[in-house]
């Protein structure tokens, strides 16, 4: 087992480990007290994720970020919660807007994920008109499934399957394990991975328009979906999801933005919400609206 660990206080902006992995942004970690969206975690609770087979398990204690694995996970933890991004400068550099404001004091410390851009994909296509806790049981139901087993610490941890393994499953399995309708999307976008046709990960070197519509090819992936992937993925932090929570807050805090169109509006809140990291303030917007905190 490899371990290591990073003084919070050495973060710029800190750290708020609990936001960050339960806030909205990712569906592939996981607590090991089977809690994961239902409160608060215990100062003893992990967070879980399989990367490239690796089990990586986080969590905050006294100040210090704690991290174990199977592997040296140092560069992979410093990547899949961004630690090197300046928080600090970040919230600085934000517009003068009272909401935005008021969502980066509620929730200091929490940063954007870089999930791994496949699993990433799949679990957006699966949070379609679905609530947080119901996303993670979906996405944990397919790597208990259809993922690779690892033993470590004395537990079991699932990876999220591969591509070809998530396309050997059925429409009709997918539907047991509750995906409803979004079953032949998950089916059909992991063929088209596993047959080589298209991977997300593609869309990285993409201009930032061109990558969203790159990623549009999906079934099931539309431009709000393809944004979440973008932000939460591919390091485009000027995306901005246009989902349910930040329409409402077009609607009330900022209706000159809506201009009828997806694209046109997404190109007017984007500027509204900072433009560079407008995706970090639409971030802090959701949480802050969807948990009323």
């Amino acid at each position: 087992m490899e371990t290591g660990q990073f003084p919070i206080d050495d973060l710029p902006g800190g750290l708020d480990l609990y936001r960050t992995l339960e806030s909205g942004q990712t569906y592939l970690w996981h607590r090991d007290d089977g809690e994961m969206y239902s409160g608060t975690p215990s100062p003893e609770s992990w967070y879980a994720t399989v990367v490239d087979g690796d089990v990586i398990r986080v969590r905050t204690r006294n100040g210090i970020l704690e991290w174990e694995s199977t592997t040296d996970a140092d560069p992979i933890v410093r990547r899949l919660v961004r630690l090197e991004d300046d928080l600090e400068a970040i919230v600085a550099a934000a517009p003068d807007d009272p909401l935005v404001a008021d969502a980066y004091d509620a929730h200091r410390g929490m940063r954007l994920v870089e999930d791994p851009p496949f699993g990433c994909l799949i679990s957006f296509i699966c949070s379609a008109q679905m609530r947080v806790s119901r996303i993670q049981s979906m996405v944990s139901a397919l790597a208990r499934e259809y993922g690779d087993e690892i033993a470590f610490e004395g537990r079991t941890y699932h990876a999220f399957p591969t591509p070809a393994q998530l396309a050997s499953a059925t429409e009709a399995e997918l539907r047991e394990l509750g995906l409803g309708y979004r079953a032949p999307y998950v089916v059909r976008t992991a063929e088209l991975v596993a047959d080589g046709g298209a991977h997300p990960a593609e869309a990285r070197d993409l201009e930032y328009e061109a990558a969203r519509e790159y990623l549009t090819q999906f079934v099931g992936v539309g431009d709000k979906v393809a944004d979440c992937v973008l932000l939460f993925s591919l390091g485009f932090d000027e995306a901005v999801p246009l989902d349910t929570w930040i329409k409402s807050a077009i609607e009330e805090y900022y209706p000159d933005c809506d201009r009828g169109s997806y694209a046109e509006t997404s190109r007017a809140i984007r500027d509204r919400l900072g433009g560079e990291y407008a995706g970090y303030a639409q971030t802090y917007v959701f949480h802050h609206l969807r948990t009323g905190d």
